[in-house]
């Protein structure tokens, strides 16, 4: 879904005038069973319904989840303002169900008890307050959504319907993140007191955000929202506790208008020969089936030029954190490196746990991601994980078992993310951006009616 200027075709696509609710008490339901048990066969299939087809919905949370969870969903409804982005979607998925240019009339006609919403991150907030109030549990991407007065409606809302909402928060579930988190719930290193985190985007991967919808604030947030959310969660996740200040710094200094030439797209630049950049959507056959087949219908161009002038975002970011249990954090962000990974460093009051997480590098041999553990005056102890099948270290499938096979298994690590888990990983978000604009540190309750709490659980 994009949204620009074409704001009337949203609203007719939305077709709701709802606002926020009032209300006192946010509770995350993460944790509240569904009314049905997938294991039980005699159970009704999960009734479920997308809005947004980009290339998110229609692979992990569309084509993989009809044909791996036959048995547990079934899909009723496929929404989208592009009505041939959405056609191309419904036969790539292999789904046999009705599709909707409006919004309200998908959720009216066909009734759906899942929504998952995969839309423009700054109009998540929209799909989810008006599903829930049509009576949907919702599931939706991260992050969700991209300032603190959409927070606010989204936990109104929901304080008021009692719906279940879901975050997919998929990295909580690859199996080396999850090996951090049972050693620091074991007080491995004793208690911790501090947190290095730098994550590295390469550059193939980095300048994606700038080429889509995600380069415009308005969009995105930026990525302190888009992309950070996913760290700012394991953030909150492994420490157990809540943010309580942020200083953020932030900058747009390669990317953008930060170049002497530009075009509006990659197809027919001048400057191919000259750009380190380029890319040929053309050669994607899925990509350019999906969009650049149809971006006549709503004017969405997939590549466009990593050097426009209206880009605004920041392409180098950083955070120091401190949290409600007295834990600091150091925080960056870099979006154009010759390597995509993360280093991580926890420090205890016994030892430190470092991880250096090398990704999508196609020279690594190595089948696995190593921790290594340090105890003060002690030895080093090296320990290899195996890295999970499927996308994001395996994380995309052990979340999708946890929505459509079996939400009531055992959550020993505590994965199940809800409403309070969106909101605190944006909150860090939003707290950071605007630090970063106004240059002076920013308390996260100052922003909604949710007062971080020492312990997260």
């Amino acid at each position: 879904m994009r949204k620009d200027s074409r704001d009337y075709s949203r609203r007719e696509f939305l077709m709701t005038g709802s606002g926020a609710v009032a209300a006192s008490l946010v509770t995350d339901t993460a944790s509240i069973a569904t009314p049905r048990s997938p294991r039980n066969p005699r159970a009704q299939k999960m009734r479920y319904a997308i809005v947004g087809t980009g290339i998110r919905a229609i692979g992990m949370w569309g084509r993989d989840v009809a044909q791996e969870y036959a048995n547990e969903v079934e899909f009723v409804g496929l929404c989208d303002i592009n009505p041939g982005r959405l056609a191309f979607a419904k036969d790539y998925m292999g789904v046999d169900c009705p599709t909707f240019t409006n919004f309200t009339e998908m959720i009216e006609q066909t009734r759906p008890d899942t929504l998952c919403v995969t839309t423009v991150d700054s109009t998540h907030d929209e799909f989810i307050v008006r599903g829930i109030v049509m009576s949907c549990n919702t599931t939706t991407e991260k992050p969700m959504t991209t300032d603190e007065v959409k927070c606010q409606a989204i936990l109104d809302a929901q304080a008021r319907t009692r719906k279940n909402v879901i975050v997919t928060f998929n990295y909580r579930y690859s199996p080396h993140r999850a090996r951090m988190k049972e050693m620091l719930m074991e007080s491995r290193i004793g208690r911790l007191r501090s947190v290095d985190f730098h994550w590295y985007l390469d550059t193939e991967h980095g300048p994606r955000y700038f080429r889509r919808w995600h380069g415009r604030e308005r969009n995105s947030g930026t990525l302190f929202l888009h992309k950070s959310t996913h760290h700012f969660d394991l953030l909150n996740w492994w420490i157990d506790s809540e943010p309580e200040e942020v200083f953020g710094y932030g900058a747009l200094e390669f990317f953008g208008h930060n170049n002497s030439f530009r075009h509006d797209k990659c197809r027919g630049c001048p400057h191919t020969d000259r750009c380190e950049y380029y890319w040929d959507i053309t050669q994607n056959q899925l990509l350019t089936n999906l969009y650049v087949d149809h971006e006549h219908h709503d004017g969405y161009i997939r590549d466009r030029c990593v050097w426009a002038n209206d880009i605004d975002i920041f392409d180098k970011m950083a955070a120091q954190i401190k949290y409600m249990n007295g834990v600091f954090v150091s925080y960056s962000c870099t979006t154009n490196s010759p390597y995509e990974g993360y280093r991580i460093a926890f420090n205890g009051d016994k030892g430190r746990i470092d991880a250096w997480i090398k990704e999508r590098q196609p020279w690594q041999a190595e089948d696995y991601d190593e921790i290594r553990v340090t105890d003060n005056f002690g030895d080093t102890e090296l320990i290899q994980i195996p890295h999970g099948g499927g996308g994001h270290g395996g994380g995309d499938t052990r979340l999708r078992d946890r929505i459509f096979r079996d939400p009531n298994a055992p959550d020993p690590y505590r994965q199940a993310a809800g409403s309070r888990d969106g909101a605190m990983s944006i909150l860090l978000g939003v707290a950071a951006r605007e630090s970063a604009k106004i240059g002076e540190p920013v308390k996260i309750a100052s922003l909604t009616t949710l007062k971080p709490r020492a312990e997260r659980s």
